[in-house]
């Protein structure tokens, strides 16, 4: 089943100008309390990239997604969709373009709400949907993304009722719902057993191949949660970005090694799949 994200809409976006970075960090930080959480990070994601952000619990990780897609302002430094830079643009509709899905979210959403009621709320970027007006069409697209994850038949379930790798394929369809410029997905297969943690991968890998001009930054901390199609690299330790380029020049085991602080093996399975472990 293919899962196609609909064009941008430039009406309510910035202007996009060739080769320039859908998304662009610019020695980036974040202080929270004399604590610096992002520490003069630079990062840029464009058209087909493919990202992992990989580090240790605490390094950064989920703060750096945080700012890329806006939900989050940096203390110092730039972020610039399109080549405009935040502050010269109106953030609403745009952050609801950068379609972003952590699996926090799940833990905020009321039971009772129905996978089509989460899919729905990401048109006002809501956890609920009672306080805002759905066109047909509305509805029509809720519908439509779900069946592009293969959900549909979830469509009136409450999410208390369905299972976690369910769930997950509701939270990246809801993803689709605004027609994103860039998938941000912060432990995609967070709290998901063997099963469902390989389900996501292969729907990643999947959604790549079909959207293959759709960016995506996707953050974990496990090397075995990266999909094929990932095409660059980015290793956090204590608030900075070690190193960050092509997968194939980024990602190896002294790199690991260094990110994670211990030594670390790194293979590549025949699949393309990565693994690592202590010698």
């Amino acid at each position: 089943m293919p899962y196609f994200a609909t064009p941008t809409t430039v009406a309510t976006m910035p202007e996009r100008h060739t080769q320039v970075p859908v998304i662009q960090a610019s020695n980036v930080s974040v202080i929270r309390d004399t604590r610096t959480t992002v520490d003069n990070v630079s990062l840029s994601v464009n058209e087909s990239d493919r990202w992992v952000v990989l580090g240790p619990n605490g390094c950064g990780k989920t703060t750096l997604l945080k700012i890329l897609s806006l939900y989050l302002h940096p203390s110092s430094g730039d972020i610039s969709v399109n080549g405009q830079k935040l502050g010269d643009f109106d953030i609403r509709p745009v952050r609801r373009r950068l379609a972003y899905v952590s699996a926090s979210l799940a833990t905020e959403l009321r039971p009772a709400l129905t996978s089509h009621e989460v899919v729905m709320s990401a048109m006002y970027g809501a956890l609920e949907v009672w306080w805002n007006d759905y066109t047909p069409a509305d509805h029509a697209r809720a519908h439509e993304c779900l069946s592009q994850l293969n959900v549909a038949h979830l469509a009136h379930s409450p999410i208390s009722l369905i299972s976690s790798g369910e769930l997950q394929r509701v939270l990246l369809a809801r993803a689709l719902m605004c027609d994103p410029i860039a998938i941000l997905l912060d432990e995609p297969t967070a709290r998901l057993d063997l099963g469902g943690r390989e389900q996501v991968v292969r729907i990643l890998d999947e959604f790549a191949h079909t959207n293959p001009q759709l960016p995506s930054v996707t953050v974990t901390h496990h090397v075995d949660e990266i999909p094929t199609s990932t095409t660059h690299c980015a290793l956090m330790r204590d608030a900075q970005v070690l190193v960050a380029g092509p997968i194939e020049e980024t990602l190896t085991s002294q790199n690991l090694s260094t990110c994670f602080g211990t030594p670390l093996a790194l293979e590549q399975r025949p699949s393309g799949r990565w693994t690592a472990y202590a010698p």
